[in-house]
């Protein structure tokens, strides 16, 4: 065979890794960054007998010969960086051009190229000039399954050891190209509107009111695991009707219309009275008619003890020598004659004052002198009297101070205008009341936009709150209320970031941390600028998190962190779990929960949410779990020993449950949702239909569950994923469907033991824990979720830099929780924001 050996140039085109020739491509071989090939195409006596991308090392011959010199001489090259062609080799092609795409091409490119996207990667379709550190998800993903030999597939073509070592070398140096001292991008936040939760503790906060005007709303969509990503929080023309809907119940809920009389007064009409003489005594129309002695009767209400002043008005039809008379009787012991010598053309009111103790009072009217002659030789004594009553009216208690009003009302109009003061009295509700809502000073030209408002409806005629009542519902229903807006300037050249103003930090934080609106203090700091202080930020974090509201952490990260928060979805097969109630549902919620807030509150290492000495339970929980000692609804924290099977996220009934199917374990369920939410390593999608496993009844015939499924991973197309997942999920077997302790499943005898993807084995939920509490993936992976969840938005690879940085932070302080936070909170990523040159 004849050939010509000679170094080229390192020309652009034509291409092949150093440990790779073409054979039947016709192509020039070349050397490119420690590419080593000819100037024209190498003839092989039998080419069909080699692989299609064949490696030199497995030539015969002079080539090979060649081909081994030529592979370690690169590799010496790479270990050295003293390429052969490393300076005209950079010149020409960036690092995963040269570098990275030639391993790619070999191995990956029949599953994730142009003709097959495996869990939707395409590496064919990435351009030369790709940056590795600006997806580093997705190598992170390469790196693992590499490191791991999950990739290529076992039953696919193997790359040489050294081969796989120098791929993952650049590779982790592409990935740590990102020069951090050189970085400065905080990224960019979608403006966010409220979702259903810090809406209603929004409204909470601001007006008041306890009940939950989202309760209704549309459910929020879900990005990255969390629901307050601004890049998913659409509004719909139905969640906007909701607002509108939600911002009048909640106004005319937390604000009276109108101040209500002080003192309290109550009428009661005459003609709605009970009597028992319907024939002499009965209603006239409008009023009560009197045409012989008798009495009408009814009951007054004093709301507390005190005086009290009765009104009647009333007249009488007059005959004979005396006026009508009527006796106002109230109880046993309070009576008082009245005189009627009104007529219907004017009615007379009298009054009369009486002591009563607070409760409710039968009152009676009596007529006492009817008088009926026509045959008096007088005729002016002729006649026929009659008395007619209109009200009766009962105010008081009198002299009493007017008692507060509610303070959902008094939040917002904290007291009562002068008369012809109600436009500037307005505008300092409204004023404070709409920087609240809006979370930001209130411009002017905002405040008198309101206050117009204000008049337009005072000169309708309504009352001054109920002017109020229609502010405010604009002021609920505005974008500034809605949403939270952290507004750019025009963007001038040359400015990419910009600090976030006291205002915005201040939302930020208590959205993070209480998904709610800041507090007072929060308020007074902003507008002192304060919170740019790193140390009066670190203090306000600390007193947050010792806040009630914080509980808000608890349920919206943790609870979709760890999935908890819609546990009640959960519903375990009746038949084979009767034991699973509600009451059983709620207790195992409620551990998980209390468990979350005191690895908060008591500032515990993170490590702790793997592996502690202590959980929650109550009576029904401990009989569920075998711990006995425990009675009663309430929740008790309770030590747990060295022996225990229980301590920890993994091992309480709720994760186990939520990770199981409905019928039996899913050691798939579990190990997905631990390399998901513990580990941070998802498994890619399934690839299409891959059949599920078989049934309970059928797969008993066959084996045990693990057997099972160590014959469904048998299948090439499931293998990569399931020797993962398998495992990890196995070490838990010895917990049932709704986690509870078990030595058998079945007639089979379990199976706990494992070994990871880098070789470490270990038998059961103890001893794997204990592994993965020795490792960075988990903490790494909780500042990821937490990140995620404070900026509100996906990371991307420049957040690399600030999680590098908390890590650092927490390696340094025990991994406590707080520290968590605090790093999180002090970090360019959460403090500034691109700038996008918008103006509103």
């Amino acid at each position: 065979m004849q050939q010509t050996e000679r170094f080229l140039d390192c020309p652009p085109r034509n291409i092949r890794p150093f440990w790779f020739f073409s054979t039947d491509r016709g192509s020039s071989a070349a050397c490119q960054g420690g590419v080593i090939g000819y100037d024209r195409a190498v003839h092989m006596p039998d080419p069909l007998s080699l692989p299609q991308r064949p490696t030199a090392c497995l030539w015969p011959g002079r080539l090979a010969v060649i081909g081994r010199f030529c592979w370690v001489l690169c590799l010496g090259i790479l270990l050295s960086n003293h390429a052969l062609c490393q300076e005209a080799s950079s010149q020409a092609l960036p690092a995963y051009a040269a570098h990275l795409r030639p391993y790619l091409e070999a191995y990956c490119f029949d599953c994730h190229g142009a003709e097959k996207q495996k869990a939707e990667v395409n590496f064919e379709a990435l351009p030369l000039d790709t940056e590795v550190f600006k997806d580093r998800n997705l190598w992170e993903k390469v790196r693992l399954l590499t490191l791991d030999k999950e990739m290529p597939p076992a039953k696919s073509r193997q790359p040489e050891m050294e081969e796989r070592s120098a791929f993952l070398a650049l590779l982790e140096e592409e990935m740590d190209r990102l020069d951090c001292s050189q970085m400065a991008n905080p990224g960019r936040v979608t403006v966010r509107r409220l979702n259903r939760s810090e809406y209603d503790r929004t409204i909470r906060d601001l007006m008041g009111v306890t009940f939950t005007p989202a309760a209704d709303f549309p459910l929020d969509e879900v990005g990255y695991g969390f629901d307050n990503i601004g890049d998913v929080l659409s509004l719909s023309p139905l969640l906007l009707e909701k607002y509108l809907s939600a911002a009048e119940s909640v106004v005319t809920n937390a604000i009276l219309a109108e101040l209500p009389e002080w003192p309290p007064l109550t009428r009661y009409q005459a003609e709605a009275l009970a009597t028992t003489e319907e024939d002499i005594i009965r209603a006239e129309g409008p009023v009560m008619g009197f045409y012989r002695e008798g009495s009408a009767s009814g009951v007054l209400s004093a709301p507390q003890a005190g005086d009290y002043a009765i009104r009647i008005r009333a007249y009488g039809q007059q005959a004979g020598p005396d006026p009508a008379r009527l006796e106002v009787r109230v109880g046993e012991q309070q009576s008082q004659v009245i005189d009627v010598r009104a007529h219907q053309d004017a009615p007379q009111v009298d009054s009369l004052t009486l002591s009563l103790p607070a409760g409710e009072h039968r009152f009676q009217l009596a007529y006492l002198n009817n008088y009926n002659v026509q045959d008096h030789p007088v005729a002016e004594l002729n006649g026929d009297r009659n008395l007619f009553v209109d009200y009766l009216e009962l105010e008081g208690p009198l002299g009493q101070p007017r008692p507060p009003l509610p303070t959902t009302h008094t939040r917002i109009i904290p007291d009562t205008p002068e008369a012809g003061q109600e436009l500037e009295h307005a505008k300092g509700v409204l004023k404070a009341f709409a920087s609240r809502a809006w979370r930001r000073p209130v411009k002017d030209q905002e405040l008198d936009r309101l206050t117009t408002l204000v008049q337009s409806i005072l000169k309708e005629g309504s009352a001054y709150e109920s002017a109020i009542q229609v502010a405010a519902q604009a002021v609920l229903s505005s974008p500034f209320f809605l949403y939270r807006w952290e507004l750019d300037p025009i963007l001038t050249e040359g400015e990419g970031t910009r600090p976030l103003n006291s205002y915005e930090l201040a939302s930020r934080l208590s959205y993070f941390i209480w998904s709610s609106m800041p507090d007072e203090r929060l308020f007074e700091l902003a507008k002192a600028d304060k919170l740019k202080e790193s140390e009066v930020l670190a203090a306000e974090v600390r007193r947050m998190l010792m806040d009630e509201r914080a509980e808000a952490l608890t349920e919206n990260f943790a609870g979709q962190w760890l999935q908890f928060r819609d546990f009640e979805s959960v519903t375990p097969d009746p038949n084979l779990f009767p034991q699973f109630t509600d009451t059983l549902r709620a207790a195992m919620k409620r551990e998980t929960e209390l468990f979350f807030t005191t690895i908060m509150r008591e500032d515990r290492p993170l490590t702790d949410f793997l592996e502690a000495d202590f959980t929650f339970l109550n009576g029904p929980l401990a009989a569920h779990y075998g711990i006995e000692g425990l009675e009663g609804e309430g929740f008790e924290r309770v030590s747990l020993d060295a022996s225990s099977r229980r301590g920890g996220i993994l091992t309480q009934g709720s994760v186990l449950t939520l990770t199981s199917n409905p019928t039996r374990t899913s050691p798939v369920l579990r190990g997905k949702w631990i390399l998901e939410q513990i580990l941070g390593s998802p498994p890619p999608p399934p690839p299409p239909n891959v059949p599920e496993l078989e049934s309970e009844q059928e797969g008993a015939l066959r084996g045990s569950l693990r057997e099972r499924m160590e014959q469904h991973r048998l299948k090439p197309e499931c293998a990569t994923c399931h020797e993962k997942m398998d495992p990890i999920g196995f070490a838990f077997e010895h917990f049932n469907a709704v986690g509870q302790w078990r030595e058998m499943d079945g007639s089979f005898t379990i199976d706990a033991s494992g070994v990871l993807p880098d070789g470490t084995q270990f038998d059961g939920a103890g001893e794997l824990v204990r592994q993965l509490k020795t490792r960075d993936t988990f903490v790494r992976c909780v500042i990821e979720k937490m990140l995620t969840f404070a900026l509100g938005r996906g990371l991307e690879y420049y957040d690399k830099c600030t999680i590098d940085d908390i890590h650092q932070a927490l390696r340094d302080n025990n991994l406590a929780f707080q520290t968590l936070v605090e790093s999180i909170v002090l970090s360019e990523s959460f403090q500034q924001r691109q700038l996008q040159g918008e103006s509103l």
